[in-house]
C-alpha cells in the first residue's frame, strides 16, 4: 500500500500528539507539501523518516506547522475595547486578581501586550498571565523576549520607551514585563484546558482548524471560564453558534460567558 497523506498524518500524530486531521486539510496539506519540495524530500514516507532521526528538525516542523504569526496589540482598535471597556469591566466583577489566560500565544507578543493593557488599570504584582504555546520552539522565543521594528509597531509610545529597550536590529521586552507572564506546553486539540478563567485570549488561530474542531475548542473555552468570563477572538474568526454554546456577545470579538 502507498504511503500517502492519511499515513503520513497517523505518523505525525505518534511523534507530535498533533492530529492533522483536525487541520484544513487543503491548506495544510499544500503546506506540507510545499515543504518536502523546497526541502527536496521523494515523498512523505522518506521526509517524516527525517523527523524521527532528528528532534531539532522535528521541533522546526512543528513551528512550521502551526502557523506562527503574531504581532503586538494587534488590530489596535479591538485593544482599545479591551482597555477601555473590557478590563474595567472584569475589575469591576471579578477584583484586582484577574485569571487570564493567552491561548496559542506564539512568540509572546499576545501576552505582554496584555500585561501591559493591564497596567492601565493595575500595578504590575497584581498582573498574572498564563501564555500557553503548542511549539517549545516560540515559547523559547517568547522567553527570549526580543522583536523587530514591524512587530512592535503598535505598541503605545509609552509603553514602548518604558518597557523596550534597542538591543542591536531587535528590541528587547523588559524584564519587569515578562515577570507577569507564566509560559507552558499545551495543546489545544487534546490538553486539559485551565478553569476559573476571568478572560481567554485565542485569536487568529482557530480559522486554520475545521469546523468541527472550532466548535469543540470553544465549547471548552466556554467550560474554561468563570461565570461573566470574556472570551477575546480574532478580527477572522466568528463564533457561529455562540448563543447555542452559553455565550452573548459582548462586542465585536468579545463574548461573555
Amino acid at each position: 500500500m502507498a504511503y500517502d497523506y492519511d499515513a503520513f498524518c497517523k505518523d505525525i500524530l505518534l511523534l507530535t500528539k498533533i492530529d492533522l486531521v483536525n487541520y484544513k486539510q487543503v491548506q495544510m496539506k499544500r503546506r506540507i507539501d510545499a515543504l518536502i519540495t523546497k526541502e527536496r524530500y521523494p515523498g512523505y514516507k522518506e521526509f517524516v523518516d527525517s523527523l524521527r532521526n532528528d528532534r531539532k528538525r522535528l521541533a522546526e516542523f512543528v513551528e512550521y506547522m502551526t502557523i506562527n504569526v503574531s504581532e503586538f496589540y494587534r488590530n489596535p482598535e479591538q485593544w482599545e475595547i479591551l482597555t477601555n471597556r473590557v478590563f474595567p469591566d472584569l475589575i469591576e466583577r471579578f477584583g484586582d486578581r484577574l485569571n487570564i489566560w493567552s491561548a496559542a500565544c506564539s512568540t509572546g507578543d499576545e501576552p505582554y501586550s496584555l500585561v501591559m493593557a493591564l497596567s492601565e488599570h493595575l500595578p504590575l504584582d497584581k498582573i498574572k498571565i498564563t501564555a500557553t504555546d503548542i511549539s517549545d520552539e516560540v515559547v523559547a522565543k517568547a522567553k527570549l523576549g526580543l522583536y523587530s521594528d514591524k512587530t512592535i509597531l503598535n505598541v503605545p509610545d509609552k509603553f514602548k520607551q518604558k518597557y523596550f529597550t534597542r538591543n542591536g536590529e531587535f528590541y528587547q521586552i523588559s524584564d519587569e514585563i515578562k515577570r507577569r507572564v507564566t509560559f507552558k506546553h499545551h495543546n489545544l486539540l487534546k490538553d486539559d484546558f485551565l478553569k476559573d478563567q476571568h478572560l481567554i485570549v485565542c485569536r487568529n488561530v482557530l480559522i486554520y482548524f475545521t469546523d468541527e474542531a472550532k466548535d469543540t475548542i470553544f465549547r471548552k473555552y466556554y467550560d474554561s471560564l468563570a461565570e461573566g468570563g470574556v472570551l477575546f477572538i480574532g478580527s477572522t474568526e466568528q463564533i457561529l453558534k455562540y448563543r447555542e454554546m452559553g455565550y452573548s456577545r459582548l462586542d465585536s470579538f468579545f463574548y461573555r460567558k
